[in-house]
């Protein structure tokens, strides 16, 4: 009998497969409502968080990440590794074409990838700082590098290697790249992706219809994408946003506050979706020996910063802030980074552990910490009052300093802080970006905190040329694992990307980095 299960399963898998390609409706439109619009959906301009995840609707890269955050082909449908590390091949489709019917040929390739390592030209070219050179023979493309690289193949599908038509970007008006740029995209840009940008109201509206020549096919056999457009309305109030997808002139609405995910979640004509993300919300701690003006400083002694770990109830936090869709931090990264390690939830709740370790550390009379937070945001004025009632037992006297985005990025910068609120999304599909940001003290002296720890910068430096997986996954474990112990952050969750959705639209992915993905989109009403 064990035989014959595998072989029903699959034949039910199958009727299943073909009855969704059955299914799936072609045409029409999806409407989706945005907190901010983009400036310019340029691969190697593209700065924020609105830009850059709508890259990857016009602009294809030559690897893809797959839905489980694998690496899978794209322009390219193949692709090696050379034994030294050094040398990356890969072979482009055939007959792959732009939006305006043009060929994509290597000289495309080698044109886009040149221009996204310019260092002169966007703030991303560090991400390709290893390539040496880049070469087309044919369908055959080589990147040369100066030295191994193991995220190289996550950069070659990162946003910022999105392909560009050589030809008509040089036709653009211009005498240099950044004017090019602007015309180029002003004029509706030729694309490589899913969509072409149809209009663009600065502020207002933007519009994007299917690419006829995309390449990847649906699950009916056909090209993707399944609908017609995808009309953008910009909308930064998120009670109007919400207001309007209840009343049916929006499909979709992003960034739901936490607090109306149960309201929108029973409403019977909408789909609340929680969507998997690389964010995680923290805050630094400054280790330094002495604070700025000279002062001792007791964070510098890791069992304080274990204690005040410790001392924190992070599903009370959870509860108040993301009111429970979030979930404890259990690394310095995400759980869906890749090589993430973290058996569980860090520092649980025991504030007599937290008592034990500041006696130990000579505290127990209590001291006084300040907590650098965003004016006007309501989830830092959340944390800090619960914060400051958890410590309170401890002796721990927990004073506020509100100040604007670019005042808390110059105190992280200087040092000039006890702690601060803060927040990461991954940019790129691989953990060496969170990890230096964080840990690595020779960037930025490890997001201001100013820790230092010689064996995590070691284990940090070996694994960016390390090429070996095995390997690379045991140094990233053991950096979690050191990073864990020595505690330079205040370890507090992680939250998902909120998205509520029509009925009617099925296929809607926002990815764990945060782009928004329409390529399989369809309406089924």
């Amino acid at each position: 009998m064990k035989p014959i299960l595998p072989i029903l399963l699959g034949t039910t898998l199958g009727l299943l497969a073909a009855t969704s390609a059955f299914a799936i409706e072609r045409g029409g439109a999806m409407t989706f409502a945005r907190y901010d619009d983009s400036t310019v959906i340029d691969p190697v301009y593209a700065d924020r968080n609105p830009d850059l995840w709508m890259v990857n609707g016009l602009y294809e890269t030559l690897l893809r990440n797959g839905p489980d955050g694998s690496i899978v082909p794209g322009l390219a449908e193949a692709h090696g590794v050379s034994a030294d590390g050094k040398t990356i091949t890969l072979t482009l489709r055939s007959g792959l074409k732009f939006s305006d019917g043009s060929d994509l040929t290597g000289a495309d390739v080698v044109f886009s990838l040149d221009r996204a390592r310019n260092a002169e030209l966007g703030p991303w070219a560090g991400l390709l700082g290893a390539v040496e050179a880049v070469t087309a023979d044919g369908n055959k493309i080589t990147v040369s590098l100066k030295n191994p690289d193991p995220t190289i193949i996550s950069i070659l599908a990162t946003f910022n290697t999105g392909i560009m038509p050589k030809a008509a970007f040089e036709k653009a008006a211009g005498a240099t790249d950044q004017e090019k740029a602007r015309a180029f995209f002003s004029a509706g840009p030729v694309t490589s992706g899913p969509f072409v940008m149809k209009s663009h109201v600065q502020g207002s509206s933007m519009s994007f219809e299917r690419n006829p020549n995309y390449w990847r096919q649906g699950e009916d056999g056909k090209p993707l994408p399944y609908l017609d457009r995808v009309e953008f309305l910009v909308i930064p109030d998120d009670a109007t946003r919400i207001l309007k997808l209840q009343a049916g002139e929006v499909d979709a609405a992003e960034f739901i506050p936490f607090a109306r995910v149960g309201e929108l979640g029973a409403d019977p004509n909408l789909k609340m979706e929680l969507f998997p993300s690389t964010r995680i919300v923290y805050a630094p701690i400054n280790t330094r020996e002495a604070k700025k003006d000279g002062a001792k400083n007791p964070l510098a002694d890791v069992k304080v910063r274990q204690a005040l770990n410790y001392a924190t109830d992070k599903s009370v936090l959870i509860k108040l802030v993301t009111f429970d869709t979030g979930k404890p931090m259990t690394s310095l990264m995400s759980a869906a980074t890749q090589l993430h390690y973290g058996p569980e939830p860090l520092y649980p709740y025991d504030p007599e552990k937290a008592k034990q370790l500041l006696s130990e550390a000579g505290l127990s009379g209590g001291f006084e910490v300040n907590l650098t937070t965003l004016a006007g945001s309501a989830d830092d004025a959340t944390l800090f009052t619960a914060l400051q009632q958890m410590w309170a037992p401890l002796g721990v006297n927990l004073k506020v300093e509100q100040v604007d985005n670019p005042t808390r990025g110059e105190k992280n910068r200087s040092g000039d802080f006890d702690i601060h609120t803060y927040g990461w999304a991954n940019d790129v599909n691989d953990p060496a970006q969170v990890t230096g940001w964080l840990g690595y003290y020779k960037q930025r002296q490890a997001v201001g905190t100013g820790w230092n720890n010689q064996e995590f910068n070691t284990l940090f430096e070996a694994s960016n040329v390390e090429t070996d997986p095995a390997k690379r996954k045991d140094e990233y474990k053991r950096m979690q694992e050191i990073y864990a112990a020595e505690a330079p952050l205040l370890f507090l969750f992680e939250t998902p990307f909120a998205v509520a959705v029509s009925k009617s639209i099925e296929g809607y992915v926002q990815t764990p980095l945060g782009a928004n993905d329409f390529s399989e989109a369809w309406r089924a009403d």
